[in-house]
């Protein structure tokens, strides 16, 4: 069998709720309270840096009010007064509507029923004779008060020069600089390293840019009489976090994409990087996403759909009167009776090497991502409803688990990441395969972590954050607790499983794997397996030498040196995001293509191919 290579996870970066990824702080708030001091202090302070405080000294409690799930802040909208247009038919009724108005406000095509006369210089008067329907500003009460948005204060737009990109792509901006310092590696360096072709970047949005300065904007311009601009089109397409990377970031000209699979997206663009690396068709892969659903007209699709936790439905569930205000802090109770799930902002990158770039480079190993299985739900009758899918995708990543560490290892030291979106038809069906899954391979207590209700549902980014909050779990050794219910319904399946309302302290040494479970509408099922540091480092022990292991080691500790200077840096204030606009830009004279291999930018693009069906040769 021919050596394949490891995608070892090295770097990785983001924001969401629970606020910076790299660093492992996102995991650490989650996890606050099970936290030795010292730690807790840092990761307040990096959190009152993203919040715009001078310090958090003195400021703990204000700083855990304002991350997280919690009700939807005014930098977002008035959850209490939601502009809104009410249909306003009139009718004349024998006698005309009568009003005047000023000139430059009338349509171009003046209606059949409007009689226009000039009453002044600048005005006219219309008289309308019959029906006439106008759409009257209102305001109306919103049905949701719950998101996961982004820590208070944190505006990803004004850390670099967004010229009113929509929110989403800021959010790509910040994660990828981020995923970018916390490699502890200068990137020029790296590149020196790759062919200019064999950096793969996948990124999307599952919803694509719905705010007012992408598709939301263009959508709506024509209804709220302004100009649509030429950045609304562009600017909403659902790749186009890849794209910026790629042009803005890192300067990338390798393989780029996104593949869409709604709330999966993020496993079906790991899936890319992993087949990339694995194939030597790259050596590096950044594996990202972004989503800003948090605006009325997201909110209002989903709950249209009866998809999200109201708080009529909250108060149901806690016995409270129509005039009392629900713990919007718990408003995602996955596994828990529940009523729906809560909508949230985030964007996270992860970063693999292949396994010789990563020892080369002495990079930090946080784990290896071996494998993503994406299988449909076949024949459906709701195209929301779960199906039989992820049984398939559950039963192989935990088989590509077995393979690595064995039978043993898969029993005794993994955990799933469980979607665990707080839905009634997720608690029970999710448990049940996950239930059944563990049953099979013989564990008898898998420990089921569902990080949502911290965070709630980012839709094609929240199997981004179950990545980097793994990640966290083997730093900081604690498995999240799913502290915002009561307790497990009793429609939910736990035979094999291990739920815990409280956090729980693991051996980092003994973790092995995690297996990452995504489901989205349309029948998209994913399933990622990943190796824990320790086991990723096991491996490599088996393929190097101990003289390259020592040198990985020596190199390493320069790395790790510049991670955590990195990570003062942001803490401090001092860093910004990488924004590279009109950066190195290459022409046609920067390119010379040869018959067996180009030049482009002065770096080398191999065109001596071989051909994969050498056995159905027809020269």
């Amino acid at each position: 069998m021919s050596r394949q290579r490891l995608p070892v996870v090295v770097g990785f970066g983001g924001i969401n709720g629970a606020g910076r990824a790299s660093g492992h702080h996102a995991l650490a708030r989650m996890v606050h309270s099970a936290l030795p001091q010292s730690q807790r202090e840092r990761t307040l302070a990096s959190l009152a840096s993203l919040m715009g405080l001078e310090s958090a000294a003195g400021k703990e409690q204000y700083i855990l009010d304002h991350t997280l799930v919690r009700r939807v802040e005014e930098n977002h909208f008035n959850v209490d007064s939601v502009s809104w247009n009410q249909r306003f038919p009139t009718e004349s009724n024998g006698h005309p509507v009568s009003f005047d108005i000023a000139r430059k406000h009338l349509p171009e095509t003046i209606p059949p029923d409007w009689v226009v006369s000039p009453s002044s210089v600048t005005h006219v008067n219309v008289q309308i004779i019959g029906q006439q329907d106008f759409l009257l500003p209102t305001h109306r009460e919103f049905e949701v008060k719950a998101a996961g948005q982004l820590p208070t204060g944190f505006d990803p737009g004004t850390l670099y020069a967004s010229r009113n990109h929509p929110r989403g792509l800021q959010m790509t901006v910040y994660a990828a600089s981020d995923a970018l310092g916390s490699l502890g590696l200068d990137w020029d360096t790296v590149c020196e390293h790759v062919a200019v072709d064999q950096i793969s970047v996948y990124a999307g949005s599952a919803m694509g840019q719905l705010d007012n300065a992408g598709a939301g904007g263009m959508m709506k311009a024509r209804y709220q009489g302004l100009r649509v601009t030429s950045k609304y089109c562009p600017l909403s397409l659902a790749e186009m976090p890849a794209d910026f990377i790629n042009a803005y970031v890192l300067g990338s000209m390798g393989s780029t994409g996104a593949s869409l699979g709604a709330c999966a997206s993020f496993l079906y663009n790991l899936r890319h990087g992993i087949e990339d690396i694995r194939s030597g068709r790259a050596r590096i892969a950044f594996i990202g996403s972004a989503e800003a659903p948090v605006n009325p007209e997201v909110m209002e699709g989903y709950a249209a759909m009866g998809a999200l936790a109201t708080d009529k439905g909250l108060r149901q569930l806690d016995g409270l009167a129509d005039t009392q205000a629900p713990d919007h802090r718990r408003a995602c109770r996955p596994f828990a009776e529940n009523c729906g799930f809560t909508i949230a902002e985030s964007s996270q990158m992860v970063v693999l090497f292949d396994d010789e770039l990563a020892m080369q480079l002495g990079a930090s190993i946080f784990g290896a991502a071996t494998d993503v299985f994406v299988n449909a739900d076949g024949h459906k009758k709701s195209i929301s409803g779960p199906g039989v899918g992820n049984y398939i995708t559950m039963a192989k990543a935990v088989a590509a688990a077995r393979a690595i560490v064995g039978e043993a290892g898969v029993r005794n030291g993994g955990l799933v990441q469980a979607h665990g979106t707080g839905t009634p038809q997720n608690r029970i069906t999710e448990a049940a395969i996950m239930n059944e899954t563990a049953r099979a391979f013989g564990i008898e207590q898998w420990p089921v972590a569902a990080i949502k209700c911290y965070l709630g549902h980012s839709l094609g980014s929240a199997s981004g954050d179950q990545v980097t909050g793994t990640l966290g779990v083997w730093h900081h050794g604690i498995i999240p607790g799913i502290a915002t219910i009561g307790g497990i319904a009793d429609d939910v399946r736990q035979d094999n499983l291990a739920f815990s309302i409280e956090h729980r302290e693991v051996d980092t040494q003994q973790q092995k794997y995690a297996i990452i479970n995504s489901k989205g509408f349309g029948g998209n099922n994913a399933s990622a397996t990943m190796l824990s540091p320790a086991v990723t480092r096991k491996m490599l022990r088996t393929r190097y030498s101990d003289s390259e292991w020592a040198d990985w080691e020596r190199a390493n500790e320069a790395v790790r040196e510049q991670q955590q200077g990195y990570d003062d840096e942001m803490i401090a204030g001092t860093r910004r995001p990488v924004y590279k606009f009109d950066h190195g830009v290459l022409v046609d004279d920067d390119v010379e293509v040869g018959a067996r291999s180009m030049r482009v930018g002065g770096k080398t693009v191999e065109l001596d191919l071989q051909s994969p069906y050498d056995d159905m040769r027809i020269d």
